[in-house]
This record gives C-alpha cells, structure tokens and sequence, in this order.
C-alpha cells in the first residue's frame, strides 16, 4: 500500500557561457524528464526566466532562489550541464534559505575528446560547485556516478534516492508524534528527553489515557462512522472467535485515534498499550494499531515515541507501511535468522495471508493479569518472503542521537509462535547483535518493506546530524 507523496525538488541547470549552449539545453530537458517521470514535482527556471532556462550569473541565481523559496522545496539538485558556474550555483543555495538537501551530478562527455570539438569539463566544474558550497556550509550528496548522462539508470537510482532523503529530512525535523498515556512503569528503554527530541525537529503531542475513555464512553454505538469501522475491523482479519463487544470498543477506539490524529496533524504516535487499556478499556489496542499503520499513522507499542520517531523514518524512506518489532529469539539452529515479533500489531500489508483476531497471548495466558475477555484485539500474522530496512533512532544518556540501520529478508520457516512475526535473515546477525549491545540500542527495532538503507544513513548521518551505525554483510 503506497502511502508517500510527491516529492518537490528544485533543479539548479549550472552553465558556464563559454560553453556549448545547445548541448547544456539539452542535458537540462534529459534530467529534468528523468526526475519527472520518476513522480518529482521539479521546480526549474524556465526558457524565459534566465538564458536557455540555465543559470549562469548572480542574477538569475536571485531568480532561482525566489523560486525555490516561494515553493518551499524539500531539497535542491544542482546539475553541471557543462563546467558550469560555481558561484551562481552556491548563491541559489544560499539565498533560498531553506537549509534542505543538497545533491549534485555533472553530465558525461558526447564522445571522445577532439580538437575544435564541443566539450563539457563537467567534473571539474562539479569540483568547484562542491568547493563553493562548502564554504557557504552547505552539506551536500553525491550519487554513485557523480559523472552520468541523466537518461542513465544509475542517476534515476540516485535521484530516486535522494528524494526518499529529502522526504525523510522534511518528514522527521517538521514532525508531530502523539503520546498516548504515559509508558509502562518497568519499561525504562522507552524513556527519553522531549526536550531533547524538540531540538531534533519533532514535537510531542501528549494525551492522558483518561481523556481517550471518557470520549469512548460518551460516543455513541450505532453512528455511521462507528459501524463502518466495525464492518471494516471485522473484514481486516478473521474474526470469528473475537466478540461483539470487543470488535465495537475497537471501533470506538480507532474512530477517537484517528480523529486526534488529524485534528493534532499527528505523523505518528506511540501508545501504552497495556495494561491500562485492557483493565478499563476491556479491550487490546493492537488491532487498531495495527490498522493506523496500514494507512500511514504508524503506532508503537508502550509509549515508545521514539519507537515511533523510528516507525516514521522507515516510513518515509520507503512510502510504505512500517512496523515495531521486538528484537526476539534467534533461530535455534540459524545464526543468521531472528525472529521479528510483537504482541500482535505488525500492519496486515505485511501479512504472508488474512490475519486472524486473537487474544493476548502473554497478558492473559503466560503473565495471567488480565481476563481472557479483557484481552481481545491482537492481529496475528506471519510475515511474507520480502526485503525489509530495518532501523532504530535512540538518545544516549548524554543527549546525543545514535542510529541503526540494516537490512534483511524475511523467509519462510516452520518455527512459529503467537502474535506477528516473521523470520529475518540478516548476514552476521551475532555481530549485530554485539553492535546493538554496545552501542546502546534498545530492544524494539522499526522495519519496512524494501531495500532502503542509503537514504536512511544519508538522511540520518549528513542532513540530521544523527551518528549512524549502518550494520553490512
């Protein structure tokens, strides 16, 4: 399920006068047809707002700054269509004051070098692009060929990547992230500064689970928007053992979520889960997790806003849903394979087939703190054979940000247990795990479908400034 939207780029065609006109001309309409067809909204000056819609002098660097400022780009790509013109470039940056995303390429030779022949001298023009914005401190990104044509494949990868950084970038500094009741008293991993987290970029919204029941207990059973979820939650999973009572306080439960959500312009949230929830409530708020995650709301269990910061980042970077897993049992006889689990809340996208509504396994049968009845609402589902991006954003005891980042591939196996799960194999995982140890990760690690690591340690390390542990095979 595609939850992303476009991304506004702004395209910095840099020119050198001396150079071949026609030649920039048409490696500006190459690129800026290659970002568009990847689904870019590309702000570029036109053929009438500069000379060959290039920039070259200082003037029409103002006017592209207008621009980019005026649409409030979530980053800026500058292309050297031949040697170009380095202060013109850095100047855009600067005077669009929007502190976003930098990347920059230069276009490739037609053919071989020859005398009285047209030529580019791009890289050494990218050379002094890359100088100038340095000095102005400017960060910038670079794609695997720094030197492509953009019908390349290789430069629509790399512009593809670095809208999931700007989107991730954007995302994560501007976000709002609701907290749901405080988290649970003998979860000290889920602590963390909200001060802290404000400097970062996001804010937290904070909810008393006491608000969330008195407006429960006051809606009403039969309106339209609540019997509409309740068809809808008992269509998300099997739900035939699951009662009437319970599917109805989910309802109740989502219909409040969602309408805090948007009424907060919440990007994502963190709850806790349990067992306050189980004992007024009567219900599990998985379930109803697990749905918000299926339309771009992702939810972390026990109050975990960091959790959810994570959930979010894994979001963006791949426009699809994410989830929050326990960092569970290794395989008994695999090194390399790690059960991914929780209670009961992974998003149905991820499901391998129709999940089924169960009961808390842990609450009401293992721990025994809750009644059965009190326990309905927890999705159970097995993953499906996929690639996933995993990630964690913790703060260590000082303040400071730390990041992990890895990916894997969920396969299938016989061994099975309760809640949402799959088995995820990832190359040295006894490594990882002594990384996650020493570096101080705690025990609940998000995840999204796809291969996404480069825009996540891109976005992380370069633009938030976030230290990054990127774990490879």
């Amino acid at each position: 399920m595609k939850i992303d939207s476009p991304v506004k780029l702004g395209f910095v065609p840099s020119h050198r006068g001396f150079f071949s006109a026609p030649l920039a001309i048409e490696m500006r309409k190459q690129a800026l047809d290659a970002m568009r067809q990847l689904g870019i909204d590309v702000i570029a000056p036109d053929l009438t707002q500069t000379k060959h819609g290039c920039v070259e002098t200082l003037a029409e660097a103002e006017t592209c700054a207008v621009q980019f400022r005026d649409a409030d780009v979530s980053g800026i790509v500058i292309g050297a269509m031949n040697f170009g013109d380095e202060q013109a470039a850095a100047w855009v940056v600067r005077q669009a004051r929007l502190n976003v995303p930098v990347f920059i390429f230069g276009c490739q030779e037609d053919g071989a070098l020859s005398r009285g022949a047209s030529r580019r001298d791009a890289f050494c023009g990218l050379l002094s692009i890359g100088e100038t914005l340095r000095q102005i401190g400017a960060e910038y990104s670079i794609g695997e060929r720094p030197i492509c044509f953009p019908t390349d494949a290789s430069f629509r990868r790399d512009i593809d990547d670095f809208a999931r950084v700007c989107r991730i970038v954007q995302g994560v500094r501007n976000a709002r992230y609701g907290q749901v009741g405080a988290r649970p008293d003998a979860f000290w991993t889920c602590r963390f500064d909200e001060k802290g987290l404000q400097k970062l970029g996001p804010t937290t919204v904070v909810l008393d689970l006491s608000e969330v029941f008195s407006a429960i207990e006051r809606m009403k059973d039969g309106t339209p928007v609540v019997t509409a979820t309740a068809e809808a939650i008992r269509d998300y999973a099997s739900s035939k053992s699951t009662s009437a009572a319970a599917i109805l306080k989910m309802a109740k439960l989502e219909v409040f979520l969602r309408d805090w959500a948007r009424d907060q312009r919440l990007d994502a949230m963190a709850i806790q889960c349990w067992t306050s929830i189980q004992k007024n409530l009567g219900i599990c708020s998985c379930g109803v997790m697990s749905r918000l995650g299926d339309i771009g709301i992702p939810a972390a269990c026990e109050a975990d806003v960091m959790g959810a910061l994570s959930m979010h980042a894994c979001q963006l970077a791949s426009g699809e849903p994410a989830a929050l897993a326990d960092w569970n049992n290794l395989h008994h006889e695999d090194d390399d394979l790690v059960n991914l689990w929780h209670c009961g809340v992974f998003p149905k996208s991820f499901a391998k087939e129709k999940p089924r509504m169960g009961v808390h396994d842990i609450l009401a049968g293992v721990a025994k703190v809750v009644e059965p009845e009190q326990a309905e609402g927890v999705v159970e589902l097995t993953l499906k054979e996929m690639p996933l991006t995993l990630s964690r954003i913790t703060q260590d005891s000082n303040g400071s940000w730390n990041a992990l980042v890895v990916e894997g591939r969920v396969e299938d196996n016989s061994a099975a247990t309760t809640g949402s799960y799959g088995w995820c194999r990832i190359p040295r995982l006894q490594s990882l795990y002594r990384d996650v140890l020493l570096r101080k990760f705690p025990h609940h690690v998000a995840f999204t479908s796809g291969t996404h690591a480069g825009p996540l340690v891109e976005a992380f390390s370069r633009y938030l400034k976030i230290e990054t542990f990127h774990h490879q095979p």
